[in-house]
């Protein structure tokens, strides 16, 4: 049976909005119908962000410790701003915000691969070809009068391995996530000096209309796929500047951090204040299969502060309370330390941890056993993790796709949203 398990949860407690029927109306013909579970998605605009620990984040050095037991390793627990809670003490800024999150303890993918990991995780599906979670969440949360890509995913130039499995499926094209490799902006955002400002129109007509006469008898689908990439191109060439980090203040970038996944962090915070749905911002080199230890006080020295200035950052700008936060791997690591001192795949009992729109603060939820190599208590599987999310961000992972002319539920119908972790 599925246990909650937080301190003083009384004092966490975030009401409910009261939830009303609605429609995603005009989001065009991929959907039908999908019911918002909250009437301000309009006025208030909701968001997603993803950090992704890509190659898996260890549990036992994160976020459920096992001091003192042969699968533990060196590092402590510590107390967290949740009385009774502790986490790895390789995260003292994350214990000082844990009254903000809900951990989640007892994920169970039994998925031990990288690639399979990566669009699973992110998908909540096993076969392939389904959206992922940023390309739905462009889809689903698109409003009128949108120009901007709604997925913007951002990571440093390698490893590539693992990064760009999936993403569209079959919502197309549109949807799928605008890579910024190194925090630069696309390529060819700057009309050449060469073409005037009205040949490039002359010539946006000329295609346009060519489009119009080609698209007569035939199907849409492949030739609004160009269109939208030429329309979308377009627009990021007149925002280009959202991408400039030198725009944000000099301190907070200091705050952030002088290293890849502090700078995509802060320009994450500025393409979604820009009106871009979603944003993934991918952390490298969790895969330690040797010498964990170490590499995992590399790791969380960046992630740690980093993170704890994020969240604390949205909650002072308004900005939490609109956005959902995602902080998970494809997996995690083994009970087992091997002989070069490493924990290899792990995909039976590990963690992750979300915050913001829809979730409960101060949460830990699910359990594993004394030494991590099981889950006692509160399982879940990526499809639950997938509907808890589309819900926490107003959505119905129970409603369909529509392809055409065929229905596909969005959230895999075996699953549904963890009820104790939204609130």
């Amino acid at each position: 049976m599925k246990r909650l398990t937080a301190c003083n949860q009384s004092e966490h407690v975030v009401s409910r909005r009261s939830i009303l029927a609605g429609t995603i109306g005009a989001l065009g013909a991929g959907v039908l119908g999908q019911p918002l579970l909250s009437e301000e998605l309009h006025a208030r605009r909701k968001r997603l962000l993803i950090l992704f620990q890509s190659g898996g984040a260890s549990q036992f050095e994160t976020w459920d410790p096992k001091p003192g037991t042969k699968t533990g390793g060196p590092f402590r627990a510590i107390s967290t701003s949740l009385p009774g809670v502790h986490i790895g003490e390789l995260l003292p800024h994350t214990a000082g915000i844990m009254h903000r999150l809900a951990v989640v303890r007892s994920v169970n993918t039994r998925i031990a691969d990288h690639f399979l990991g990566h669009y699973a995780l992110q998908s909540g599906r096993r076969v392939p070809g389904y959206p992922v979670l940023g390309s739905a969440a462009a889809r689903l949360l698109e409003q009128p009068g949108d120009v901007l890509p709604g997925y913007v995913s951002l990571r440093r130039d390698g490893p590539k391995a693992f990064t760009d499995i999936g993403d569209a499926g079959f919502l197309g094209p549109k949807y799928e996530a605008v890579k910024i490799i190194n925090g630069q902006p696309p390529a060819n955002l700057v009309r050449p000096a060469a073409i005037s400002e009205s040949t490039e129109s002359a010539r946006d007509a000329i295609r346009r209309r060519s489009d119009e006469r080609f698209l007569s008898g035939r199907s849409a689908r492949s030739i609004q796929a160009y269109g939208n990439s030429f329309d979308q191109a377009a627009v990021l060439m007149k925002r280009r500047d959202i991408f400039d980090l030198n725009k944000e203040p000099a301190a907070d970038r200091e705050r952030y951090g002088d290293h890849d996944f502090g700078r995509h962090c802060l320009l994450a915070r500025r393409l979604l204040e820009s009106g871009i749905n979603c944003v993934k911002v991918v952390h490298h080199d969790w895969d330690a299969h040797e010498e964990n230890f170490h590499w995992h006080q590399q790791r969380c020295s960046e992630f740690d502060g980093t993170f704890a200035t994020l969240i604390n950052d949205f909650a002072d700008r308004g900005l939490l309370e609109d956005t959902l936060i995602v902080v998970t791997g494809e997996m995690g690591r083994t009970p087992r330390i091997n002989n070069r001192a490493g924990r290899d795949h792990w995909g039976n009992a590990w963690s992750m941890a979300m915050a913001g729109c829809g979730i409960e603060q101060g949460v830990v939820y699910g359990k594993t056993n004394e030494d991590g190599t099981s889950v006692v208590d509160g399982e879940v599987d990526l499809g639950h993790l997938f509907h808890t999310w589309l819900t926490a961000l107003g959505l119905d992972p129970t409603g369909h796709y529509d392809i055409g002319g065929g229905e596909n539920q969005i959230g895999t119908p075996a699953a549904s949203a963890i009820k104790e972790l939204l609130a």
